[in-house]
């Protein structure tokens, strides 16, 4: 497997508010490869963002690239990863910045922190499988193993002795900083007969909230206070399975960690942890609704440009002359996604790149900004496969000018099936000012402009709709997809160019000497 620096997970980057970000990445594998750093706003910085195609070339076998970017007005828990093929399985990272100094958190002081990653782990070479699942047309084989922090726990086979520990003291309250680096899948967590308090979720602070389970999408982080008020014990610490399509296989075997108070017996067995059923989508509303920014926010009240974008999945027609091989989906089509029945298609260099130097060929600017056909979304979309579950191929953008007030409605269809979509903007945070289930009707839609949660990747519900609000006020090329990553290779993506602004402080850097070459 990939690895940075010899280590699984990655190295922990650790920074403070405002501080000037460098990191050299060499590339000593086969592969093509790039940083993504998850949550970063890289204001005026669209070139260091990592995400391969879209703002850079990959850095090729045996190249170097230099990220250079500035944590500008952002603290909390973000993470990195690669953003090319599903490298990123393996290539991921916890990255805390800190308050600047002085500067204390928003609540009591933990006695500990402690960094909590979850991620899935195959027995093959992810490149591979990705290689051979896109050439089959069809669905990915689910992950071998759930992790934490690199271990499956116990419930695996030979995995006794790679068990995640954290160690308490009786009485004491730790800040766990949850973060989800998983590829393909959604995942409940929850400790043992005790409570979680939410304090920040995508590195943004949150009114606390107590709650016995989050859910967290691939690319979402989420911090919690846990207080070691229990009985001296061993107690679980579990990731499982969250997985709202129907007919979709999934991994069903947990992975446990141990939250150890000082005292425990080391070999007793561990209290089970409680998740929710695997399509629990009452358990991830509950979540959600508590969800509510810290202060009052200043949330754009009147809208230049409305977006309304329907995500989901599709079916194409196959057109193989070994259909055996390469039309495995169903009814023998082949696998896609769409956002607005379009299919993003990854250009040959990248878009920043074509835009800034003006290279014509690689991207088009008509995408829509509402479905090319209305219809019953969520319960009357086409299913007849794959005859009318086909969408359009095309790298289609939208254009933004700067300082644009934005709103967009993200809407789940039906087609192939309903599903849970996490959904990650680049370049931005956005409010999510409301959310539900059905068709989104603006008549009834209830919005939340008060204390919205301010994220990065939010979670579309399943058969349902969200609405987003953001200020375009960040030049560059931005990509907006799935953070799922089967979906984000069928297509389920696009990206908007914000335009540069007035003077300087508005206007994008020039590219850096080194930019990789596609």
């Amino acid at each position: 497997m990939v690895t940075i620096n010899g280590i699984f997970p990655g190295p922990v980057i650790y920074a403070q508010e405002g501080d000037r970000m460098i990191v050299k990445v060499s590339n000593e594998t086969p592969y093509n490869t790039t940083i993504h750093w998850h949550g970063v706003r890289q204001r005026r910085s669209c070139w260091f963002d990592g995400a391969s195609y879209i703002t850079q070339c990959p850095i090729q076998a045996g190249q170097t690239f230099t990220y250079d970017f500035t944590l500008e007005n952002q603290k909390g828990t973000f993470f990195w990863h690669a953003h090319v093929s599903w490298l990123r399985a393996t290539v991921y990272g916890a990255f805390v910045v800190y308050p600047k100094t002085g500067i204390p958190y928003p609540f009591n002081y933990p006695y500990q922190e402690h960094i909590i990653i979850l991620g899935e782990y195959w027995k093959q070479d992810v490149v591979q499988i990705e290689r051979t699942t896109a050439a089959s047309g069809g669905s990915p084989p689910v992950a071998d193993a759930y992790t934490i922090n690199g271990c499956p726990g116990p419930n695996y086979n030979c995995s006794n002795n790679d068990v995640y520990k954290v160690d308490v003291v009786p009485g004491k309250t730790y800040l766990l900083r949850l973060i989800s680096a998983g590829l393909n899948s959604e995942n409940f967590f929850a400790i043992a007969n005790h409570k979680l308090t939410i304090v920040e979720a995508d590195a943004e602070y949150t009114k606390p909230f107590t709650t016995d389970r989050v859910m967290l999408g691939p690319g979402q982080t989420i911090n919690v206070l846990v207080t070691a008020d229990q009985p001296v014990g061993k107690y679980s610490m579990a990731i499982g399975p969250y997985s709202s399509a129907k007919g979709a296989a999934f991994q069903d075997i947990l992975a446990i960690a141990h939250f150890q108070y000082l005292g425990a017996v080391t070999n007793s067995v561990s209290f089970p942890a409680q998740l929710p059923s695997v399509r629990d989508n009452f358990a991830v509303k509950t979540v959600m609704d508590g969800l509510r920014s810290l202060n009052l926010v200043n949330v754009p009240t009147k809208i230049d440009t409305n977006f309304f974008i329907t995500i989901g999945l599709n079916v194409q027609k196959c057109h193989s002359k070994t259909p055996k091989q390469n039309c495995q989906g169903i009814n023998h089509g082949v696998m896609a996604a769409s956002m607005n029945n379009i299919s993003f298609v990854m250009p040959k260099i990248s878009l920043l790149e074509a835009y800034y130097k003006k290279i014509n060929g690689s991207f088009t600017e008509d995408f829509p900004g509402v479905p090319l056909k209305s219809y019953d979304f969520v319960n009357g979309a086409p299913n007849n496969i794959p005859n009318d579950t086909q969408s359009l191929n095309g790298t289609r953008v939208k254009i933004l000018e700067y300082g644009t007030r934005v709103q967009l409605i993200l809407q789940d269809t039906g087609t192939v099936t309903t599903e849970n979509h996490p959904i990650h903007l680049h370049g931005f945070s956005f409010y999510v000012v409301g959310y539900g289930t059905g068709n989104y009707n603006p008549q009834t839609a209830k919005f939340n402009l008060v204390d919205p949660p301010y994220m990065n990747t939010i979670g579309v519900p399943v058969g349902g709709w969200t609405a987003i609000r953001f200020v375009a006020d960040n030049p560059g090329v931005w990509f907006m997809h799935c953070h799922l990553d089967i979906h984000q290779s069928w297509g389920l993506g696009t990206a908007f160019i914000v335009k540069n602004g007035k003077g300087e402080v508005e206007t994008l850097l020039p590219p850096p000497a080194d930019l990789p070459r596609c």
